[in-house]
């Protein structure tokens, strides 16, 4: 399925990755996106492989390649737009998707801006040689040192912790409160937390080989696989309904999902909130586990002076404001409120000493752990 939809000055060409479900249909739809079939063209509306394309070099327009599917981004590009005159043309997809774009489409891609989600793709959009570094004062000291790549090649603009939940009923007063807590084998057969293809997952590894070590983040590792209260399956929001029906005690999952669930007007959303509380992990020591999403320039923009100013854009306050608020993540600059829902955690301590840049580095050593104890 491809939608197009254009309104104001900016322009969305939205695609989906279906690799989920199978080899064939991802093929299918690398060949429909790269024009293979002659390309795909909406009612009046250019292809897919057009938009931006027909603007490239033009200074008063940027392309933006986004694998945040938030329709409330949106007003974050019409705003960037409104204070600096330049337009924005917008591609999103999933981020392997889009890597696999920019790969294919080298020197040649209209895309001036790589928007993505998780160190561990922003890592391998920087192996692929896709970005260009970026020397900006306004970034430099916006943006904390740990949630930047120490030589400019992409800035995080939001976070977001990756949180355990109990079953309140299940569990009581004595839960864990640290990563680590989760290999305890008072834990067995109660823990429910996604797979290890999972780059958020993968990321959080990551950090514990810097902190532990790789022998005992591998040893944490093995005994989270054997307090599994079942094959790893779903989402983060489903681990999250899974523990509030009680197939699990405890689950592992980023803070946004949880405060989207509260937000929702649904019944079924606010049962499972009635059921569950979230616990902030290492409250005593490092802090929280937090990722980002990120951006960066790639490489052979024509326009790198605008899309400098988008990235500085999105550190200013309206721009922190509108990241990160609108889909209960956290801002990055200080002094920017958070949403309401999620305000009551602003407080808590987060991990500011682990550089992010490192996760997306030790990400393959990751997966081999992961591989090596049985985590699918």
């Amino acid at each position: 399925m491809l939608t197009s939809r254009f309104s104001g000055p900016s322009r969305l060409i939205r695609y989906f990755d279906w690799s989920a479900q199978g080899a064939v249909v991802t093929a299918l739809m690398s060949a429909l996106l790269m024009g293979a079939s002659g390309g795909w063209t909406a009612e009046g509306a250019e292809s897919a492989s057009d938009v931006g394309a027909a603007n490239k070099g033009e200074a008063g327009r940027i392309s933006v390649y986004s694998a945040r599917h938030y329709d409330t981004d949106e007003a974050l590009f019409a705003a960037f737009e409104k204070a600096t005159g330049i337009g924005v043309d917008i591609v999103e997809a999933g981020g392997d998707a889009l890597l696999e774009r920019l790969k294919s489409e080298g020197d040649n891609s209209p895309c001036d801006v790589l928007l993505t989600v998780d160190a561990g793709r922003l890592r391998a959009a920087e192996d692929a040689g896709l970005f260009q570094p970026v020397d900006s004062d306004v970034l430099n000291e916006r943006i904390p040192q740990h949630l930047r790549h120490p030589d400019g090649l992409w800035f995080g603009f939001s976070t977001r912790a990756r949180c355990i939940y109990v079953n309140r009923e299940a569990v009581g007063s004595d839960r864990p409160q640290t990563y680590e807590d989760l290999a305890d084998p008072k834990w067995k057969d109660r823990v429910l937390i996604r797979s290890s293809s999972n780059v958020y997952n993968q990321s959080l590894l990551a950090s514990l080989v810097i902190n532990l070590g790789a022998e005992s983040a591998e040893a944490w590792a093995k005994g989270v696989v054997e307090n599994m209260a079942r094959k790893p399956q779903g989402g983060d929001t489903d681990q999250l309904r899974a523990l509030a029906a009680g197939e699990g005690d405890v689950a592992v999952g980023n803070s946004y999902y949880f405060a989207r669930l509260k937000a929702s007007d649904k019944q079924e959303d606010q049962e499972v909130v009635s059921k569950i509380d979230i616990v902030f992990p290492n409250q005593d020591g490092r802090g929280a586990h937090v990722n980002v999403s990120g951006a960066g320039v790639v490489r052979g923009s024509d326009n790198v002076e605008a899309a400098v100013r988008f990235l500085e854009f999105l550190a200013s306050r309206e721009g922190q404001t509108r990241f990160a608020q609108q889909n209960y993540e956290f801002p990055v600059v200080e002094g920017v409120a958070t949403d309401p829902i999620i305000e009551p955690w602003a407080g808590k301590r987060f991990d500011s000493t682990t550089p992010v840049a490192e996760f997306g580095r030790l990400g393959r050593e990751a997966v081999e752990i992961m591989d090596r104890v049985g985590w699918r």
